[in-house]
């Protein structure tokens, strides 16, 4: 018998499968303009095992060479308000609270920069920042040099930009050796003692409770407990201050600092293996009474899904590969709009395209936004259902 996989993580051998998927899309938020070339997409398959040691759940069946992250790739979020409210708020507390001020900023995975541009930018702040992220699109250099991108991942090479503080928003779950990205911006800090840290990422804990399907795919091949989380952060040299839940529980966010390495730290993770051995129980189920919902609101005419990212790409997958359910995807980040979903080739539409199309309902991915996405169908005079799916 062949061993279980190792933690990632805490090295355990105490690993256990728990969720299967075969031949999904590896992209879920590339823009692509042509449905051919949305359903031709790489595909791959998810092994997602949960270490009883930490509580960190991983992907084993992951292979990084499947995924290119380029221009094309988009996974911004600000177009909603509400989403840009809450980096706002982000921003205030990492200038007010924990005084980011007059300090050089590094943020790896910046996107297009749209972040690390708030940070640089806040008033009376006086912050400079350097952003490293292969999906950049813009100039170079901004501000007179206050702003600064790199179209790369950071990793060991990057280590000649130093930094007073290193943000990070949901990129290590898509890092399949979290450690050695940790130990990257480890060596980049030096010997600073007073160098900051802060990440954000998916809380597992939130997913496998909730039992959110659509929040497991292939680019997430790295998901973690606030206990991982620690776990990974002090085997790699930081101190690890806080583990908070953010945007209502969704999100883990991390405030570190360099110090001497611990080690192993001594943790559990059995909680998150009992939660994850109940979620997969379930999702074999739970799919089936989508499929039989879904058939129901078709009779009632055209259905459309919100939001066109990770969740709703997920699922328009799962339940409609075929694309005979679903007449559309909605968003409202005019890149995607007349560009297909990948893997399933629906369309993306804009909110005002709906009341043409005749839908019906709008299934929402994320309760987050609902009160946003009901005044937009409002304004946009889209006389549409929308229904909070779980």
């Amino acid at each position: 018998m062949r061993p279980n996989p190792v933690c990632p993580v805490c090295a355990s051998g105490n690993t256990t499968l728990f969720l299967e998927r075969a031949d999904v899309p590896v992209h879920q938020n590339l823009v692509l303009a042509d449905p051919a070339l949305a359903r031709a997409v790489p595909r791959g398959d998810l092994s997602m095992r949960v270490c009883s040691g930490c509580g960190f759940v991983f992907n084993s069946a992951f292979d990084l060479s499947r995924l290119a992250y380029g221009q094309d790739y988009d996974n911004t979020q600000s177009h909603s308000p509400m989403f840009d409210t809450y980096l706002d708020d982000l921003v205030r507390q990492l200038v007010e609270t924990h005084g980011v001020r007059n300090a050089q900023i590094v943020e790896v995975g910046c996107g297009k920069g749209h972040f690390l541009r708030k940070l640089v930018t806040a008033q009376d702040a006086g912050n400079t920042g350097f952003g490293f992220d292969p999906s950049y699109a813009g100039p170079l250099s901004e501000l007179g040099g206050a702003l600064q991108f790199r179209r790369s991942f950071y990793d060991g090479g990057c280590t000649d930009v130093p930094a007073d503080v290193v943000v990070c928003r949901h990129v290590i779950e898509h890092v399949p050796d979290p450690l050695q990205l940790l130990g990257s911006v480890r060596a980049a800090l030096g010997r600073q003692p007073h160098a900051q840290v802060f990440f954000e990422t998916p809380c597992v804990e939130w997913i496998l409770r909730h039992q959110v399907v659509w929040d497991f795919f292939y680019e997430h091949c790295s998901l973690f407990s606030a206990a991982a989380l620690c776990v990974a952060f002090e085997r790699c040299g930081f101190a690890c201050d806080a583990v908070d839940p953010v945007f209502g529980g969704q999100y883990l966010w991390l405030r570190g600092r360099p110090a001497a390495s611990s080690g192993r730290p001594a943790t559990s993770g059995a909680e998150v293996a009992a939660l994850a051995q109940a979620y997969g129980m379930h999702e074999r189920t739970r799919r089936a009474s989508w499929h039989a919902r879904l058939l129901q609101l078709r009779a009632h005419g055209p259905v459309a899904l919100w939001g066109a990212g990770a969740k709703g790409v997920t699922f328009a997958n799962l339940v409609d590969s075929g694309h005979a359910l679903i007449d559309c995807v909605v968003d409202i980040n005019p890149a995607k709009q007349s560009c297909f979903v990948p893997g399933s080739a629906h369309p993306i539409v804009a909110p005002g395209e709906l009341a043409g199309r005749g839908v019906r309902n709008v299934i929402l991915m994320n309760p987050n936004y609902r009160q946003e996405v009901l005044q937009l169908l409002q304004s946009r005079h889209a006389p549409a259902n929308l229904i909070d799916w779980s």
